[in-house]
């Protein structure tokens, strides 16, 4: 028996349930953001100054420190710059495993990450080689958006 085994046997384990509701306050950038998922729009923020798009969107500019002085509507496919795949997911979550990525829209300069749906999760190493980094994908709107980043996800291009 393993040392943890070993201390876990003699101590008791409560199960318990605690629901949390909370409301966040999301400001100009990301109401505006999240309003724009509502809609099924991805928008992100730019500066003029530096020529950089940020999606998330940003209220400043992490160049030239300047605020970011206009919004674009993005398009809506990418790459991924980072992926994994989660074996062990939180209980009122989706269910693992499931994937994620960090995307770089084409035409942004930042990745966001999210779900990637489509991909067959029962080999990992498998689903992990679909989703390398350099692997192009759409962004998949959800019918009935909320304005929450669960309104989107990505799917892997053909």
């Amino acid at each position: 028996m393993t040392d943890i085994a070993a201390r876990n046997e003699n101590h008791a384990v409560v199960t318990d349930e605690i629901t949390l509701r909370y409301d966040y306050a999301l400001g100009q950038v990301a109401g505006k953001f999240m309003q724009g998922l509502k809609e099924g729009k991805l928008l992100a923020t730019h500066c003029s100054k530096s020529g950089l798009t940020y999606l998330p969107p940003r209220a400043f500019c992490e160049r030239t420190f300047e605020p970011c002085d206009s919004w674009v509507q993005t398009g809506a496919e990418g790459v991924i710059e980072a992926s994994t795949v989660v074996v062990r997911g939180l209980e009122g979550k989706r269910k693992a495993p499931m994937a994620i990525a960090f995307v770089r829209i084409d035409g942004v300069d930042s990745a966001i990450a999210n779900y990637v749906d489509g991909i067959d999760l029962s080999d990992v190493q498998a689903a992990m080689q679909k989703m390398a980094p350099g692997t192009r994908v759409k962004v998949v709107f959800a019918p009935d958006r909320q304005g929450r980043i669960t309104d989107f996800t990505f799917e892997l291009l053909a």
